[in-house]
């Protein structure tokens, strides 16, 4: 069934560059100066591309729920990262080399990661203890990236939105998990209240997030930082509370650590080499050197 679950999800990773691509042009479109207030959202709504992008992205959650039916968090999720090079793709002519090198590394990360974790990790209930201190570390970063953004501008409020996004979308791929878990061991009478309701929560808050993301930067940019947080944080949950790798050896440890690493750094490589930001930062040094 994990293979199964991985076919899911990467449709779902399609999608979800698809998705994103069609938003940030809607959310573009509809905003000025990187601005977007709750006042617009009646506009963005009835933007084509933004429709669409919803759209595709309801799809997105679809086959990513049905993923998550079939195989635990720490499998599905990093499994999102795949967006990158999608959404990339649809940016080609924008890219250079280094920028090609940041999504190949991010995206060879996480294959070999995805890989590694498949043939490890085991189905674990999730208690509502567990539910609650998830939520809470995870709202203490959102907060966090929430006030850099607010005190920030440019590629690095871009990316701090995005990671916000991020994380909040992290915490929903495992109460996903939690809810299709249960409905599948136990009946739909049992569903898990707690993990709907903070399900629906953070949902929110990181759609709010990504749309403030797409108004202030370029849609690989969010994207990449959107999916590289994503599944650390789901992933970093499905071990350290949920124990669905059971006992790591150091070797196992040590190959996802690096996967990490190299995935970060791929997100950072392709933030600052991406054209938009070399754009901006050529005006900032030419208004430097004019004043």
């Amino acid at each position: 069934m994990i293979t199964v679950a991985i076919f899911f999800a990467v449709l779902g990773a399609a999608c979800s560059a698809i998705g994103a691509q069609l938003q940030h042009d809607g959310v573009r479109a509809e905003t000025k100066g990187g601005k977007l207030t709750l006042r617009k959202l009646g506009d963005l709504v009835r933007n084509p591309l933004w429709a669409r992008g919803f759209a595709v992205l309801f799809a997105c959650a679809v086959l990513q729920i049905l993923a998550l039916t079939f195989a635990p968090v720490t499998v599905v999720a990093p499994i999102v990262v795949l967006a990158l090079p999608m959404v990339a793709l649809l940016n080609a002519r924008e890219l250079d080399v280094p920028g090609w090198i940041a999504v190949g590394a991010t995206t060879a990360a996480i294959v070999l990661f995805v890989t590694r974790t498949a043939g490890e990790v085991t189905e674990q209930e999730i208690p509502a203890s567990a539910v609650l201190l998830a939520g809470q570390f995870v709202a203490l970063g959102v907060a966090l990236l929430g006030l850099l953004a607010a005190l920030s501008r440019g590629i690095v409020r871009c990316v701090s939105l995005a990671m916000a996004a991020g994380a909040a979308y992290g915490l929903v791929t495992v109460l996903i998990r939690d809810v299709t878990y249960t409905v599948r061991t136990e009946g739909i009478s049992h569903l898990p209240m707690l993990s709907l309701v903070a399900l629906a929560v953070a949902f929110l808050a990181g759609s709010w997030f990504i749309q403030l993301g797409y108004a202030s930067g370029p849609p690989d940019v969010v994207v990449g930082a959107q999916t590289m947080l994503n599944p650390a944080v789901a992933t970093t949950i499905g071990f350290a509370v949920l124990d669905e790798a059971g006992g790591i050896s150091s070797d196992f440890l040590t190959t996802l650590v690096v996967c990490g690493v190299i995935a970060v750094s791929g997100i950072v490589v392709l933030a600052r080499h991406h054209p938009e930001a070399v754009e901006r930062r050529r005006l900032r040094g030419e208004a430097h050197t004019s004043s």
